[in-house]
């Protein structure tokens, strides 16, 4: 079977290439990829040469690009998206590029060509901000708080309504957030571990007590793997955990694991429309196609932890360049006024 992976160069799209070589011997892999601030082909140094795998440098709003590559595949996983709500808050245009017209782009291209499964991969965040109870369901109605989340919220019921109209085979995906190695650190987790590994201060938003849920990359792989091959056209499958945490909770755990001191944290001014909690009921999926989370969360943090101390190379290259100018952007003048540094190297 011939599967498109569009983002494959990024964090989550790379470790699902990576299981799909592992664990389908006969599937070929095609994986477009733009290649921007957070797309890195190191991610996927390991597999470059494998004979299954392909590599083409394109960006999925590129219908020309997108028609070529479609005409023989069997199924289109869409991981390809613009995804940090910091980014989205400065800049939204690159959001509705990708997230919006790309994934339009992609839809038209493989109803055309008959493709018989397109997988959305989409976010918790679409459904907006829980209290202190409760969790999403895949029937929660979705109310995004960020640019970030209304595009790929569109970007869904784009995806939806193919299925509806055109019959075209669309399942989506919303998962809680991942962790896991090649994240690039923007994100929370491998933010505040190499800060941490440099001795720099950990910008923590607000109170700290904001609560996310929390997956390993390769149980969310798994999770997409089983729903583009089992799931049913036309639903939605959310994908979590349970593994509820502060941020605050987070963030000393990292210190903790690093033996280093809780001062390194920095209480910044929050960032607007910062959602509370986020919570996934994700009954469905195992109910319907019988998966279930194998890494402990515990576990896959001391790892995860592990892995960016022992691949510094890796993300220090990433933390240069265009990388610091949008840390001083997002982060320096709260850093200052919490009494914090901006150094991050």
């Amino acid at each position: 079977m011939k599967i498109l992976v569009t983002g494959g160069a990024g964090f989550i799209g790379a470790n699902f290439i990576r299981h799909l070589l592992q664990q389908h011997p006969y599937d070929d892999i095609v994986n477009l990829d733009a290649l921007t601030y957070a797309g890195n082909l190191e991610n996927l140094a390991d597999v470059a040469a494998h004979p299954r795998y392909r590599f083409v440098r394109g960006d999925i709003a590129d219908a020309a690009a997108v028609d070529a590559l479609m005409r023989d595949v069997a199924v289109v996983v869409n991981f390809a998206a613009e995804t940090h709500v910091d980014r989205s808050i400065d800049d939204a245009a690159a959001f509705l590029h990708t997230n919006v017209n790309g994934t339009a782009v992609l839809l038209d291209a493989a109803r055309r060509h008959g493709v018989e499964r397109f997988v959305q991969i989409s976010t918790d965040e679409v459904y907006g901000s829980l209290g202190p109870t409760g969790a999403f369901t895949e029937s929660s109605p979705l109310c995004p708080s960020s640019p970030y989340s209304a595009s790929k919220a569109a970007g869904d019921l784009l995806a939806l309504s193919f299925w509806t109209t055109h019959r075209l085979p669309v399942v989506v995906t919303r998962c809680s957030n991942n962790f896991g190695p090649y994240q690039f650190p923007e994100k929370v987790i491998p933010l505040f571990v190499t800060n941490a590994l440099e001795d720099q201060p950990l910008p923590l938003y607000g109170d700290g007590l904001n609560v996310r849920e929390w997956i390993h990359v390769e149980d969310h792989c798994v999770a997409v793997d089983q729903v583009t091959r089992h799931g049913r056209p036309g639903e939605v499958y959310n994908i979590g955990t349970g593994s509820e945490l502060t941020n605050r909770a987070l963030s000393e755990r990292i210190l903790h694991e690093l033996g280093k001191p809780v001062t390194l944290i920095r209480y910044v001014t929050d960032r607007p429309g910062h959602d509370r909690r986020y919570a996934i009921d994700a009954g469905k999926i195992r109910r319907a196609l019988g998966w279930q989370s194998r890494v402990r969360f515990d576990d896959a943090l001391q790892a995860t932890i592990a892995w960016y101390r022992d691949h510094a190379e890796w993300w220090r290259r990433v933390k240069s360049g265009e990388y610091q100018h949008y840390y001083e952007r997002v982060y320096g003048a709260r850093l200052r006024a919490a009494g914090g540094g901006t150094e991050n190297g």
